[in-house]
């Protein structure tokens, strides 16, 4: 026999053989797969369409190699695609009523496009804030709305199945 109680969290939780609400570990590691799934689907495909639109220079799926370990530039685009599908995760875990579509487009849209505007040029030495080109904002904004778009369209099933809505 199965029981049914209330979590601390106010989840629902099976006590035996039930199919009870994801672990903390698992659903992070279902966000950083998402995340990376995201990247190389919705990300590079937003790339292709603006790219075959002739509104973007660069084409997808690039494979020159990125310091500091010489990883195709895809490849590294995913990993961090799985870093921010954790943080997508943890917020989607925080609050389960939140829908996980909305959270990605935000997150993407917004968290993506300002730390890749902030963080990452004053590591390397480069310009903030893209140099204020417009057209750089307004695509990175859509590439990566589209990647945080699509990371929440893939936790999705996840959450409904296993009750974290």
């Amino acid at each position: 026999m199965s029981g049914s109680g209330q979590g601390g969290d106010g989840a629902a939780v099976e006590t035996r053989h039930g199919s009870g609400r994801v672990g903390l570990g698992p659903f992070l590691l279902l966000g950083f797969a998402a995340g990376f799934i995201a990247v190389l689907v919705f990300h590079q495909g937003m790339i292709w369409l603006l790219h075959a639109a002739g509104l973007l220079p660069n084409p997808p799926f690039p494979l020159r190699p990125v310091p500091p370990l010489g990883v195709p530039q895809v490849y590294s685009s995913a990993f961090w695609g799985g870093v921010w599908g954790v943080a997508i995760a943890a917020i989607l875990r925080a609050r389960p009523g939140w829908n996980p579509v909305l959270v990605g487009l935000l997150v993407g849209a917004i968290g993506c496009v300002l730390v890749a505007f902030t963080v990452v040029p004053a590591l390397r030495g480069q310009p903030l804030m893209g140099g204020w080109d417009v057209n750089r904002w307004w695509r990175s904004i859509v590439i990566n709305g589209a990647y945080g778009l699509g990371t929440g369209l893939l936790l999705l099933p996840f959450r409904r199945r296993h009750g974290t809505s």
